[in-house]
């Protein structure tokens, strides 16, 4: 007795033919984002890395460049400004971070209620972020000039005095070595929460209304509302702010560089900027480039820390 033949499958092929069909436009449509993080991304990162075991120099470029292996990165391990800045910029992000998160989640909860004039806001939170890093900068330096400042002029007022003969003040906000730090974490935390405002706002407005309605047949007041809905809704959105906002302070260079120039006495330096004067101020682009091999490690360990303690609830 012979057995039937095998009956065809067009539906399973079919199948096949549909899903090799969507990968192709999927990596043609990746394409060009890959090309371009590979060509601005990836390929100056593996250039730094060969340039950060030479010793080559922009001013000395006749000289051939010789193969020092791992001296850079001794000789940065070494340089207590190295450490100064790492410190500076480590203080900067713990303190920025949970402050400017939770600063904006208030503000986008604020604005996503029914306050009247709630548009107004937004674009008001949102304008600074908008405005670039020098021009935030230059207004800030008007501000905080001392002793005729702006700031020392409030101060002044604030405590019982016109200009500055109040019983506070004026304090030398960027001259200060104990002041000039807190300083510029006030101007990046005003510069930047507007941006993560409005990613809490569209997270808090994909949160399912219905379930605040059962929350108040419930009984339930405002705060345990948003203690036990709000939160735990937002936890992805949670995730990305913390990210962001991590990757975004330790890139902390622009305010610093136009108001304090690192000082005073190296307070307010921060790697970047150590890494950019090694570089381009000092010419020595061998030793810069070890600098940010050792800056890349750096963020990428903290970033991977943050996402293995804090997990994305992922959708199936």
């Amino acid at each position: 007795m012979t057995n039937p033949a095998r009956p065809p499958q067009p539906a399973a092929t079919g199948a096949n033919t549909s899903r090799r069909a969507n990968r192709r436009a999927v990596a043609l449509m990746l394409a060009p984002a890959l090309l371009l993080l590979a060509l601005f991304l990836v390929l100056p990162f593996l250039l730094s890395i060969g340039l950060s075991v030479t010793n080559y120099n922009l001013l000395n470029r006749r000289v051939v460049t010789l193969f020092v292996g791992l001296a850079n990165y001794a000789s940065i391990l070494e340089d207590e400004r190295f450490w100064r800045a790492a410190w500076n910029t480590a203080r900067f992000a713990l303190v920025t971070v949970p402050v400017q998160s939770a600063l904006a989640l208030l503000l986008a909860v604020l604005v996503n209620s029914g306050l009247p004039g709630r548009n107004l806001f937004r674009g008001v939170y949102f304008l600074p972020t908008v405005l670039s890093m020098a021009v935030v900068s230059v207004i800030w330096a008007g501000l905080l000039r001392a002793p005729q400042g702006v700031l020392n002029a409030l101060v002044g007022a604030l405590s019982g005095g016109a200009l500055s003969g109040g019983a506070l003040g004026p304090y030398d906000w960027l001259g200060d070595e104990t002041l000039a730090m807190p300083t510029i974490i006030v101007l990046s935390v005003w510069q930047g929460v507007g941006f993560q405002m409005v990613i809490y706002l569209a997270g808090l407005q994909s949160i399912n209304a219905e379930l605040y309605e059962a929350a108040r047949i419930d009984g339930a007041s405002r705060f345990q509302q948003f203690l036990h809905i709000t939160l735990p809704s937002l936890r992805n959105t949670h995730v990305f702010v913390v990210l962001a906002t991590t990757v975004l302070a330790f890139k902390l260079f622009g305010q610093v560089d136009v108001l304090t120039q690192g000082g005073p006495l190296d307070s307010t330096n921060t790697l970047v900027r150590y890494l950019f004067n090694s570089g381009f101020r000092e010419h020595r682009v061998g030793y810069a480039s070890a600098a940010s091999v050792l800056f890349f490690l750096l963020v990428l360990g903290i970033t991977l820390v943050q996402r293995a303690l804090v997990r994305e609830d992922r959708e199936i």
